[in-house]
């Protein structure tokens, strides 16, 4: 596989969406990703929501680019035939609670005595110790408690709402895949093996911080001009719809106006040079957006805010976004079949290397156990000892699953 990360190899024993994102982003960029799922169904999120012929959505979107073995590790065998496993391994991926990975035997100390220069990544909830670690954390508790939830406030609805999507879990994956790669180059600097820990809710605060608090940034009675960048979200409403519309700048406002026919207060003694604009002027000219775009329809309204240079949008529903000229253009979206799940479309990578191949079209998401004997292989298991070991429970192997074809 090409890629910039061509020859190293990810052991992920995580599930759902924070883990498996995390090593999905390193196949994209070329990494030999091994996913290595428990038995009878594999990783949890293969069971989910949108479901078709033996795999889930969600796992489509957090999975493709990598192999499937099953393992029992609880099993005496299958642990040593993952011990093999981390011993010619990067990188191991885990997500569980704190101390599971230590009760089945593959902590950090267990494996680091395998391998010395093994990269071990551990994703908590609420971190490693503390009042919260032993909780069970999923996505919106974290964005309760790191200030997404208190930001969600339409001034004209002021109750506050979730972000409804997972967005704490992503922002986990992306920082951790950036120590990860960060822990590798002080690898390949002599520094060895390293435990590289990240928690959600340090994730999701540190994703949030930027813009989200300034208020709580400067101490102190003496700072100016106190305007959070999110009292600047603006969702206007059209004669059909809404649209969503930046203007934060004097000459960005002036535009603004006149997109909506205003020329006269864009004109306006209080609209020039740098003067500090008045309460009252402020007032004047945001009801004059507001209702100058209610009375047009969506279409005319973006037409008129982008001639004009105002940065706008329509809101776009998910099937819009599909087929969204720019997205089209830059190639977001990309489409591919699958021999038994049919079907599906992943979002192609968002970081493009000039001088690294990337890997335009990882394989599709596994088939549980798919990869079970060719992995195997790899470690010179011979065919004999693999049957043995799929009789006693310790590995599986691919069953065969219904074609979406062959459903009745």
């Amino acid at each position: 596989m090409a890629g910039p990360l061509r020859g190293i190899r990810v052991i992920d024993v995580s599930e759902v969406i924070s883990g498996p994102l995390v090593s999905m982003i390193l196949a994209e960029q070329g990494a030999d990703v091994i996913k290595v799922e428990p038995p009878r169904h594999g990783e949890e999120s293969r069971q989910l929501a949108n479901y078709r012929a033996g795999i889930s959505a969600l796992y489509v979107n957090c999975n493709h680019g990598k192999r499937s073995i099953g393992i029992d590790l609880k099993k005496p065998a299958g642990l040593e035939l993952f011990y093999e496993l981390v011993r010619g391994a990067d990188i191991l991926v885990q997500n569980w609670r704190p101390g599971a990975a230590e009760r089945l035997g593959i902590g950090y100390d267990d494996l680091r005595a395998l391998n010395s220069q093994l990269i071990y990544a551990s994703i908590a909830g609420f971190g490693f110790d503390g009042p919260y670690a032993a909780r069970r954390g999923y996505d919106p508790i974290f964005q309760a408690l790191t200030g997404y939830v208190a930001a969600q406030l339409n001034p004209e609805i002021p109750i506050p709402d979730l972000m409804r999507n997972a967005v704490v879990d992503k922002a986990t994956s992306y920082a951790l895949a950036q120590g990860i790669t960060a822990a590798l180059f002080a690898r390949e600097r002599g520094a060895g093996g390293q435990h590289v820990r990240i928690s959600m809710l340090d994730a999701g605060l540190a994703f949030f911080w930027p813009d989200g608090m300034l208020r709580h940034t400067l101490i102190g009675g003496d700072v100016l001009n106190p305007v959070v960048p999110g009292e600047r979200y603006q969702l206007m409403p059209t004669a059909d719809g809404s649209i969503v519309l930046w203007a934060s700048t004097a000459d960005q406002m002036r535009a603004t106006l006149r997109a909506v026919g205003r020329d006269d207060l864009a004109d306006a003694p209080w609209q020039r040079g740098k003067a500090m604009i008045t309460d009252e002027s402020q007032l004047e000219r945001a009801a004059a957006v507001r209702d100058g775009l209610a009375a047009m329809a969506t279409a005319e309204a973006y037409r008129s805010l982008i001639e004009h240079e105002v940065a706008a949008a329509p809101v776009l529903s998910h099937s819009e976004v599909l087929v969204d000229p720019q997205i089209t253009h830059n190639g977001c979206i990309v489409e591919a079949e699958h021999p038994v799940y049919g079907r599906y479309r992943r979002v192609r990578a968002p970081v493009r290397f000039s001088s690294s191949d990337t890997v335009a079209a990882p394989q599709s998401p596994a088939v549980y156990a798919e990869h079970t004997d060719e992995i195997l292989a790899e470690l010179g298991v011979s065919p004999a000892r693999r049957d043995e070991l799929v009789a006693a429970g310790a590995v599986a192997r691919a069953a065969a699953p219904t074609k979406p074809d062959d459903r009745g």
